[in-house]
């Protein structure tokens, strides 16, 4: 070959080597500095696992500092992602060790199968002893990852269920909607009560930290290279509520009725009791419910998860009667020392119906103070047609009794009360007549009423006409705010609350109710239940030392407890004893009505002391 052709093919061969290699350099520098920290992060993708590390719930206290709701240590359980045969796999050996069954392996499977991005949840409260078990057979689950996490408990039981509320697992719709907020699954969310009326406030902010693992997804250890992000609990919370008050009321409550108790703070309107019967165990609720337990609940006739303190809606019966002489007085249409035209002789006629009184033979010519003591039906039947149907159902509106008091919780319910006179058209398909105010005079009729909505009118009375909405946290927006105003002279008032005084005192309706150390107002009450059972029993009062304004507000509903004065009464008495013996220092007793000192055999001189 001509020698200048071998010299051209060298020089040739000689640039391709030199522009190869100038390729291969390029890329190596492309490689290993231009893209060393994407190669770097995706190795550690490769090898780390981020684990959300979840953040306590804040802690939900009483007013004197005791725990209703806190926390504490928990395990959960969860598979590591991978290849989705391998995670069912996994899945199917540690049934035998966490109890899962046919429903629930189905979701975990399906879930592995979808390629989770993140670990695969499956139990959120193992056993301590299945724990155990995982952690010595950590040869045959190499993908298993058992953390400690705080779960939630519930001190108090179910003496505080209905306040308090419960949590429960993140479910997938809601980890949609809270996605930005770093929520996954196992997350808890407060499902009723305080725990949901304040979740944004108890939930916390998750933290993260990092596991190591190899090719084979195996978990080798925690990594430290990488800092990881500390979680923050959530913000305790301390409420009106007086713990020890519920105990008390809670030892105290009829065996084997249901019902409620209401107990409010005159001075702020705070809610220092909020009874329901029966109740439940929010333990229950803390980790992975069983669904037996809860089928049990829900088909419970006597309903446990309802909060009959404000949810349950009865007739008032005579409690209302206090409103209609609110209404009255407020109008004009009655002075409390004017008497009734007609006298209560055991029944009273208007256009052609004839109204019975509870009392056959009457009670004679009452003025208010006197009707209320004795709770006189023909006062009230014509009260009502004095104040009229309009007016009465304008000013009973105004006044909020078709609306919900604005506690902070997430599930009251407002009342029933008519807003005009279509409501009787729309549904019963007539026009109302003037009737139909002396009915609503007395608390029946279409009128309903929460225990909670009694509670905050009461509260209006005991204080000078005004009344916050009742707050169960101690720093609630709004609370001290008024929620209720009576426009009644502050002297008609007293005589409003000198009737109720009269209640508790020889010849009243719960006269054996009355209390040694304290004066107790209150207002007895029969309430229509339907059907054949017995009455509701209502009872709302007030109490305070005597000759000083009352501190405390108590209204108890007994579902079908017959007798106002006989059940609801002393369970009122009982309450305000307790909570002001400890307010004031006086030690407590069991024996506390006069029907109960009687009973025992002890002096009863203090019925006569001059001050009462």
């Amino acid at each position: 070959m001509n020698p200048r052709r071998l010299r051209s093919l060298a020089v040739r061969a000689r640039i391709v080597v030199v522009v190869l290699l100038g390729v291969l350099v390029a890329v190596l520098f492309r490689a290993q500095v231009l893209l060393s920290s994407e190669w770097l992060l995706q190795s550690r993708s490769n090898r780390l696992r981020p684990l959300t590390v979840p953040a306590p719930r804040g802690i939900i206290r009483d007013r004197a500092g005791r725990v209703l709701a806190d926390n504490v240590p928990g395990y959960s359980v969860s598979v590591v992602p991978g290849r989705p045969d391998s995670m069912i796999s996994t899945l199917r050996r540690l049934r035998e060790h966490l109890g899962i069954d046919d429903r629930r392996f189905e979701e975990l499977s399906a879930r592995a199968r979808s390629g989770p991005p993140r670990p695969l949840l499956v139990s959120v409260d193992a056993p301590f002893d299945a724990v155990a078990a995982l952690e010595e057979r950590r040869s045959i689950f190499p993908r298993l990852l058992i953390e400690s996490r705080p779960k939630r408990r519930y001190p108090a039981g179910e003496v505080g269920a209905h306040v308090t509320g419960y949590v429960g697992q993140i479910n997938e719709t809601e980890l949609e909607a809270r996605e930005d907020e770093g929520a996954e699954p196992g997350w808890t969310v407060g499902r009723s009560g305080v725990e949901a009326q304040y979740e944004s406030v108890l939930q916390g902010k998750s933290g993260t930290r990092y596991v190591e693992v190899n090719a084979e997804g195996r978990i080798v250890g925690s990594f430290a290279g990488v800092p990881s992000v500390t979680e923050q609990p959530g913000t305790d919370i301390d409420l009106n509520l007086d713990l020890e008050l519920m105990e008390w009321i809670h030892r105290v409550f009829p065996d084997s009725l249901n019902g409620s108790v209401v107990a409010l703070d005159v001075e702020t309107g705070g809610v220092l009791a909020l009874y329901s019967a029966p109740s439940f165990d929010p333990n229950v609720f803390a980790g992975v419910v069983d669904r037996a337990a809860w089928g049990r609940l829900v088909e419970d006739p006597d309903s446990p998860l309802f909060h009959r303190a404000v949810m349950g809606k009865y007739p008032p019966g005579s409690p209302w009667k206090l409103a209609t002489a609110a209404i009255a007085l407020e109008l004009g249409v009655v002075t409390p020392a004017r008497r009734m035209p007609v006298s209560c002789r055991g029944s009273y006629v208007f256009g052609s119906r004839t109204y019975h009184c509870w009392k056959e033979e009457g009670h004679g010519s009452l003025a208010l103070a006197g009707a209320i003591q004795h709770s006189c039906n023909v006062y009230f039947y014509q009260l009502g047609a004095q104040i009229g149907l309009r007016r009465l159902l304008e000013v009973g509106n105004r006044m909020g009794f078709g609306a919900r008091c604005g506690i902070d919780l997430p599930e009251e319910a407002g009342g029933n009360f008519p807003e005009g006179a279509g409501y009787w058209k729309r549904r019963f398909g007539y026009d109302p007549r003037e009737g139909e105010a002396v009915v609503l005079a007395i608390g029946q009729g279409p009128n309903d009423q929460t225990p909670l909505k009694m509670a905050q009118f009461l509260l209006a009375v005991a204080r000078d006409g005004s009344a916050p909405a009742p707050s169960l946290r101690r720093s609630a927006a709004g609370a001290n705010e008024e929620g209720w105003s009576l426009d009644i002279p502050k002297e008609h008032l007293e005589h409003i609350r000198e009737g109720m005084r009269r209640v508790t005192r020889q010849g009243g309706t719960a006269y054996r109710s009355s209390l040694e150390h304290f004066d107790l107002l209150g207002k007895t009450g029969t309430a229509q239940s339907g059907g054949d059972r017995p009455n509701h029993a209502w009872f709302t009062g007030m109490a305070g030392p005597y000759g000083a304004p009352p501190e405390i507000v108590v209204v108890a509903l007994v579902e079908f407890g017959g007798s106002g004065s006989g059940v609801a009464a002393p369970l009122v008495a009982k309450t305000a004893d307790f909570y002001l013996r400890g307010r004031h220092g006086i030690p407590r007793d069991t024996i506390q009505t006069l029907g109960e000192y009687e009973l025992a055999g002890r002096s009863t001189a203090w019925d006569r002391r001059p001050d009462r």
